[in-house]
């Protein structure tokens, strides 16, 4: 019996997965994500120099900004989010994907073609009047439908898998999927002016408007941003690691806590506004208790390494996966903290709030996402490694002084403009004008861009790495030196 039982995995019938599509998507993570942080690097060096605004509308801040915004969220993470869920789904399924290859290959083009026209309405200026200077309606409708073939793909192959156990990272990326969904349709309710033009009517406004916004923009941290890379964590560490995750429990825990707590969160970015006082409680009081089941996560992604910490010393690769988990930790502790009203009073509308997102976009979302491409490229292209790990090594350094340099000087441009705002002479009156606070963070921009240019030169490494590594090339290197045994007696 015990012999049969050992057997049986070889008698398996191999599956041929559809890998073709998730190659498509990997590179097109690695190109939109260049171009996302390209674009912040202009937008970041405009805000220190106005006039690299160049006069010109197309290039102005105010069109670059969401441009950026949704270049980094929705072209760099939503390709990346498809393309490892797509994978994901296959091989912990034991199937290939649901619709075949045709069917997947319409949800990568419409994809595309989604990104190419956001882009163009931001460039030109056609968005609707929302917060993020949504796109407008004829977008809308293509991503739904295009968001529905993919959830009829991902949830199509859930119900076909070939083992019984639906594995943890496929909870956090259907929650994804489905919650991003609902999001988009109730946030994005507009009426066309005409189907021939370009123009709506929002369907919400008021404070209706600024709630609607902020559920929608808060859970796309939640669900876009942190579930679905979270799905990314619980299959790419353990994959790295060769280790299984830590508790099994605890991540059931994370999943069931971490989606009812995150749609109540989004009234933290409306205190003190028009929003209903009670409204305002309640999602400060949810937004502190995240703190634990993002925590739990924390701690069982980086607790996956029990036995095999000394792999962070030769394994670059997985340096980016357990650092981007340590960035999560920080980030969802800092998050909580700035939703209570007395924090919040201080730092709201600063750029302390910039260097708290991005210390989460950067070194949570784009350092997994780049673990994830590096632990993808080789198998995919059936390469025996990476080009080159000493470069891998280079861009995890490279793009960490980077966030350092960011979010250090967004910290404190952030809170000396909070301080700056509310400090009143002896006579009550503001002790400094707006356009003091202004040049005070002028240094703190310069920094800020200088960062911003390390990350996107730690990304050129990636892509000519990666570029290497699927023309089949492979650089020789030394191997990592191994630690030196000192024998102290004979008893050794």
């Amino acid at each position: 019996m015990s012999a049969a039982i050992a057997a049986a995995p070889s008698l398996r019938t191999p599956v041929r997965y559809e890998e073709a599509v998730i190659k498509k998507f990997t590179v097109a993570t690695v190109f939109w994500g260049v171009t996302g942080f390209l674009v912040g690097v202009v937008i970041a060096w405009q805000l220190a120099f106005p006039a690299l605004n160049l006069g010109l509308e197309w290039t102005t801040f105010g069109r670059l900004r969401p441009l950026h915004t949704s270049a980094v969220i929705f072209a760099f993470g939503g390709n990346a989010l498809l393309g490892t869920s797509l994978y994901v789904v296959q091989r912990t399924c034991r199937t290939h994907l649901f619709g075949g290859p045709a069917f997947a290959n319409f949800i990568f083009w419409g994809y595309q073609l989604f990104i190419v026209m956001a882009a163009s309405g931001y460039v030109l200026g056609i968005t609707q009047s929302k917060e993020y200077a949504e796109p407008e309606w004829y977008v809308d409708i293509w991503l739904t439908i295009v968001w529905v073939c993919y959830l009829i793909c991902f949830a199509g192959t859930l119900i076909r898998r070939q083992e019984p156990h639906i594995y943890v990272a496929n909870w956090f990326y259907l929650a994804f999927i489905l919650t991003i969904a609902m999001l988009h349709i109730v946030n994005n309710l507009a009426v066309p002016v005409s189907f021939t033009g370009t123009k709506s009517y929002i369907y919400w406004s008021g404070v209706q408007d600024a709630m609607t916004q902020w559920w929608y923009g808060h859970n796309a941290v939640g669900f876009f941003l942190t579930a679905g890379f979270l799905g990314i964590m619980y299959y790419f560490i353990p994959k790295q690691a060769n280790r299984p995750v830590y508790s099994y429990r605890l991540s059931i825990v994370h999943f069931w806590t971490l989606i009812f707590l995150y749609i109540w969160a989004g009234p933290h970015h409306l205190h003190y506004t028009a929003l209903p006082d009670w409204a305002q409680t309640l999602g400060m009081i949810f937004s502190i208790m995240l703190w634990m089941p993002s925590w739990g996560g924390m701690i069982n992604g980086i607790m996956t390494l029990s036995g095999a910490w000394d792999k962070l010393r030769t394994d670059p690769i997985l340096r980016f996966l357990v650092v981007s988990v340590a960035f999560y930790g920080m980030s969802t502790f800092e998050g909580p903290m700035m939703a209570i009203k007395a924090v919040n009073s201080l730092s709201h509308y600063t750029d302390w709030t910039i260097g708290h997102v991005h210390s989460g976009a950067l070194g949570w979302v784009a350092f997994v996402s780049f673990g994830a491409i590096y632990f993808l490229v080789p198998k995919l292209w059936n390469r025996e490694r990476l080009y080159s790990l000493r470069l891998v090594t280079y861009h995890f350094w490279i793009a960490t002084i980077g966030i350092v340099l960011y979010i250090t000087a967004m910290w404190i441009s952030g809170i000396m403009q909070g301080l700056m705002w509310r400090a009143y002479d002896t006579l009550g009156f503001l002790q400094y004008s707006f356009i003091e606070t202004v040049e005070a963070m002028h240094p703190y921009y310069v920094i800020r861009a200088t960062g911003g240019t390390m990350f996107l030169l730690g990304s050129l490494i990636m892509v000519y790495n990666v570029w290497k590594t699927i023309r089949g090339d492979l650089r020789h290197e030394a191997a990592f030196a191994q630690p030196v045994r000192i024998v102290t007696g004979a008893a050794e």
